[in-house]
């Protein structure tokens, strides 16, 4: 059973969710709040599987929550998911930034937001590539944070190959179609990207390869 919490200050929203997200029995919502601070009282009770969160929020906005989710190593097993909105857009790198797992459009489809819940639940970064498109898209309109060259230094030739691919939206499989590499071997590299660049997952290697300059928004 995944165990999530969702955290909204519109009553109706979270309603919504719990009656999509436990639909098919495998997800239980074991929580509710409707302001940051409440939401983070509850996650560090109840310590669930995924956290739904809301941006917009009194008190502790949604992107608080999550930076002392993240920081906390008591709740390390805790994963975030972001709902946005289109409206939201700008604020999808800074969700990644703070630890975020992935993020959601709040007029998800059932299945994919139930999809998104056990992608998540099993440890994988919700980014497809229309999803990297938009963090790119908002890194386009972003100040550019390219950052010194030692990240790139500690990478070897095919790891900047590989952080280049994850960069632009690709799979495992897709990476190694491309680079000529076995779908495990792609896995390795992208296992050491993770721990060199000190990223929490497959989403802030996105943000990595734009802010080292191996992916610029707006190229196919």
């Amino acid at each position: 059973m995944i165990r999530i919490v969702l955290v909204d200050d519109q009553e109706l929203v979270r309603a919504g969710l719990r009656s999509l997200a436990e639909r098919d029995g495998d997800i239980a919502v074991v929580a509710e709040a409707a302001t940051g601070r409440s939401g983070l009282s509850r996650v560090r009770e109840l310590r669930p599987d995924i956290v739904l969160m809301d941006i917009r929020m009194p008190e502790m906005d949604g992107l608080a929550a999550t930076r002392s989710i993240v920081a906390d190593p008591e709740l390390a097993a805790v994963r975030v998911v972001v709902l946005t909105t289109f409206d939201d857009d700008e604020l999808v790198v800074e969700a990644i930034r703070s630890g975020a797992a992935g993020y959601l459009l709040k007029d998800v489809s059932p299945d994919e937001l139930r999809h998104a819940i056990r992608v998540v639940a099993d440890g994988s970064a919700l980014l497809s590539p229309s999803v990297t498109r938009t963090v790119m898209d908002s890194l386009a309109h972003a100040p550019r944070r390219v950052t010194d060259g030692g990240r790139l230094a500690a990478l070897t030739g095919r790891e900047r190959e590989v952080l280049e691919q994850v960069g632009r939206g690709l799979s495992n499989e897709e990476i190694a179609g491309v680079l000529y590499l076995s779908p495990a071997t792609t896995r390795t590299y992208v296992s050491r990207l993770l721990s060199k660049l000190g990223a929490r997952d497959r989403s802030q290697l996105v943000i990595a390869a734009y802010e080292c300059g191996l992916v610029t928004p707006g190229e196919d």
